[in-house]
């Protein structure tokens, strides 16, 4: 089917995913204020199998988008591989937070529907922010992806960690969306567009059309993509914000905001600005290495695993930060292949800590992994392949992103960049292996925390995020050659629109 965004039908045929998620958060709102009664204050544990429930029919409808093709590629929303990629990969966060964040829920007395119905309007808000093609509407995404998760760092009212915490996020948050909508009015008074592809258009392959309210407005956009991606220096907010927040919801934000945000910063500086690449690429270029070094540096003094945990997210926030600046095919399908194992590593990692970290996450230090592994063998298994993978050893899904990332900085010319990426690898080794050192070589004390049973959802969970981490790093081919398609389809869209109005 061919989509004609002159007809209004068919915008609603190109947002089906998010419509459809949209839908199942309001019915999940109503089932779950009807279900309460008038004494009940915790929702019923039947409200987190209907979430998933929702998160599967809205995966069916981005399957669907791949029957669909635009009649221009100026299109507001995009229909492309990239986008449904992408999609996938918010989803699954998604559903990995519903089946890690049951117990823990309940455990903490936060049984509320409310969350679930936030996690799913973030959701939308993510695919949204990643999946347009006009800088207002990306914006829109942004907005909401953002407020729910500014709530969701905050839930827990008893505990002031999680008020600051949400507090610092939430005011420098608001700092990065200004910085983003200057940016947007920058570019629209420099090229009178808001649409990525006819910025591109305006701009020109050789970048000659580009002024000095693009060049601007191009510096300010990666400044607020710098915060909602947590590089150095705008990673202040991070740390505080992923500690205080409860430890699930802290690994959708690793996760599942850092995809959209990286997703979006891909889809807007590869499709509006490939003209102007030696102007953002050398802003892209210190970045990484800014964020590479710098995070590394701290989480390697950093004895609470949960900080530790956050630093790590922002080092590989570095690692992505390549591939963006890689501008190239081989660099976009990269990423693409590092975002669906970084997702997964890093929600493993945080729903094993939920585990350890016992009622009210008092259990932080790395002493608490004590005797882990013996302990609780499955536990001390899957955090062992996680911590691997994260620091990039072979026959893991890390190992596999990093290399294609190097091979990507490489062929670019940017040496420089790939050398002080292995270097921040193997400095990262310390602070992961650390951990594991812990889990199978220190015994557990009388101090050391009881590690409970672990729920079904949460066995599900861990089990098949390591198993896919391992398969992604033993068997790579086809999931790397679903990524070059993707990434394919995003790298052609500025050149065919250039052409046409040329």
């Amino acid at each position: 089917m061919v989509i004609d965004y002159s007809t209004q039908l068919h915008y609603v045929l190109a947002l089906l995913p998010e419509t459809v998620l949209s839908v199942w958060a309001m019915l999940v709102l109503l089932l779950d204020v009807f279900q309460k009664g008038e004494r009940s204050e915790a929702s019923s544990p039947g409200i987190a199998w209907i979430t998933l429930l929702g998160v599967l029919l809205a995966a069916a409808a981005n399957l669907w988008l791949l029957t669909l093709r635009e009649a221009s590629p100026a299109g507001v929303i995009a229909i492309d591989s990239f986008r449904v990629f992408s999609n996938f990969l918010f989803l699954l966060a998604a559903a990995l937070f519903v089946l890690i964040s049951t117990r823990y829920l309940e455990q903490e007395h936060l049984r509320l529907g409310e969350i679930y119905v936030l996690v799913l309007l973030a959701t939308v808000g993510m695919m949204i922010f990643a999946g347009s093609r006009d800088l207002m509407v990306i914006f829109l995404g942004l907005e909401l992806m953002s407020v729910p998760v500014y709530v969701l760092t905050g839930v827990n009212r008893r505990s002031a960690r999680s008020a600051e915490g949400a507090l610092k996020y939430f005011l420098l948050g608001a700092f990065s969306s200004a910085f983003f909508l200057f940016g947007i009015a920058m570019i629209y008074g420099g090229t009178r567009s808001t649409n990525l592809t006819l910025i591109a258009a305006a701009i020109g392959v050789d970048g000659l059309g580009a002024n000095a309210l693009v060049k601007i407005g191009m510096a300010l956009l990666a400044v607020g993509f710098g915060f909602k991606v947590a590089a150095v220096p705008f990673h202040m907010w991070t740390p505080d914000a992923y500690e205080g927040a409860p430890a699930p919801i802290t690994g959708f934000m690793a996760a599942g905001v850092k995809a959209a945000a990286f997703a979006a910063f891909l889809r807007v500086f590869l499709t509006a600005f490939p003209g102007l690449w030696e102007t953002w690429g050398a802003m892209v270029f210190w970045l990484a290495i800014l964020t590479m070094v710098g995070a590394n540096l701290i989480a390697l003094v950093e004895p609470n695993v949960k900080r530790m945990l956050a630093y790590s997210s922002i080092s590989h926030a570095g690692y992505l930060l390549v591939a963006l600046a890689a501008a190239s095919a081989v660099g976009a399908a990269s990423f693409l292949f590092y975002l669906v194992v970084y997702t997964l590593m890093t929600m493993g990692a945080f729903a094993v800590l939920l585990a350890v970290a016992g009622p009210g996450e008092e259990w932080l230090d790395v002493e608490s992994y004590a005797g882990l592994g013996w302990r609780n063998p499955m536990l001390g298994v899957v955090m062992t392949v996680f911590l691997l993978s994260l620091a990039g050893f072979p026959f893991t899904g890390g190992f596999i992103g990093k290399v294609f990332i190097l091979r990507a900085a490489v062929e670019k010319g940017f040496v420089v960049l790939a050398v002080v990426l292995v270097l921040a690898s193997l400095v990262s080794y310390w602070y992961y292996l650390r951990v594991a050192w812990y889990m199978w070589f220190r015994e557990a004390t009388a101090d050391s925390p009881t590690v409970p049973a672990v729920p079904l959802g949460l066995r599900i969970a861990l089990v098949a995020a390591a198993a896919a981490v391992v398969l992604l790093g033993v068997f790579p081919g086809a999931f790397l050659s679903l990524a070059e398609r993707s990434a394919a389809s995003l790298m052609q869209a500025p050149s065919s629109v250039i052409g046409l109005l040329h």
